[in-house]
């Protein structure tokens, strides 16, 4: 058994490659994961194929719903040459009382990667640790990091360099898109503000680090009150649902807290004349954004959804090829 044990151990060692946060990218890889995704992106609207990962197959566990991240990357696979199957967390093990540590050994040894959709970000750490495959966040409740990588995407193809352009982002601060977000400006170089309603900033460590990041990129990361400051001058305003999966019982108070933040025709006059709007999606039109908004000539979000694809197919090429 020695001889197996010393082969499961360099496994291991020699598939450590996961995306968990996107701080466990570099400004550099992310540039190359851009440009990457944009070769896909002409590639495939001229009908040129890009078997990458011929023969490639993806394990997906999914505890939350999805639509955009089930079918990107389950799309981005088959496009890719390769195979994804997806995997319920009430159909597998998993939902039985199975430990993560002994799904993610036994998985491991079926699947060239992992992509997962749960709840605590705990979770995708402790699969990642047992996992001898690279291991993807498709979304947990503090991070969301293949959404932002698409966001990134949306920007640059829109805006052209990323260093210096400043991001507004309006709402629940303390959630996965504003956390990512802070991430991947930090990295980039954009400068970033945020505003939310008290008690609802995004979490301080990871906007402390963030923002020393931030710092060696030289770009400021901001957090204001006053939804006004936060939007006056920025290139891009983001926002994202009041409500997210799992806080359905808050919704009502939510409500309350929220509607100065709104996204409307008046804050927006604040931004500068060209601004580009994003959404994660699914959006709740007239609450966090109103249909003027997100359905006028400065929404991006359907680019951005299908950007998903795209900055996904990069990334798996990048860590599975």
């Amino acid at each position: 058994m020695g001889n197996v044990d010393q082969l499961n151990t360099l496994q291991k060692k020699l598939n450590t490659n996961h995306l968990l946060t996107i701080s466990d990218l570099t400004c550099d890889e992310i540039t190359e994961l851009i440009e990457e995704a944009l070769v896909l992106k002409q590639e495939q609207k001229q009908g040129i194929p890009h078997p990458h990962l011929q023969g490639k197959t993806l394990g997906m566990i999914f505890e939350k719903s999805s639509t955009r991240t089930r079918v990107s990357f389950e799309v981005g696979m088959m496009q890719l040459g390769g195979h994804a199957l997806f995997l319920s967390s009430k159909d597998i093990q998993l939902g039985r009382g199975e430990t993560v540590s002994d799904t993610a050994q036994v998985l491991s040894r079926y699947v060239d990667g992992l992509m997962i959709r749960t709840f605590d970000h705990e979770t995708i750490e402790e699969f990642a640790e047992h996992s001898s495959v690279p291991v993807i966040n498709g979304l947990t409740d503090t991070h969301h990091p293949t959404q932002v990588l698409a966001d990134l995407l949306t920007i640059y193809e829109n805006k052209g360099p990323l260093k210096g352009l400043k991001l507004a982002y309006i709402g629940d601060g303390n959630n996965n898109m504003t956390h990512s977000l802070l991430q991947g400006a930090a990295l980039t170089g954009m400068n970033m503000a945020v505003s939310s309603p008290d008690s609802f900033e995004p979490d301080n460590q990871i906007f402390k680090d963030a923002s020393e990041l931030a710092k060696q990129h030289e770009a400021i990361l901001s957090f204001h009150s006053d939804p006004k400051e936060a939007v006056k001058e920025a290139d891009v305003i983001v926002t994202d649902v009041w409500t997210s999966m799992g806080q359905e019982a808050e919704q009502e108070t939510r409500k309350k807290h929220f509607q100065p933040y709104q996204i409307n025709k008046q804050l927006a006059a604040y931004a500068k004349k060209d601004y580009l709007f994003l959404h994660c999606l699914p959006v709740h039109r007239g609450e966090e954004v109103t249909a003027e908004i997100i359905d006028g000539e400065h929404s991006v979000v359907f680019d951005e959804a299908e950007n998903r694809l795209h900055a996904q197919k990069a990334l798996l090429i990048k860590l599975m090829k």
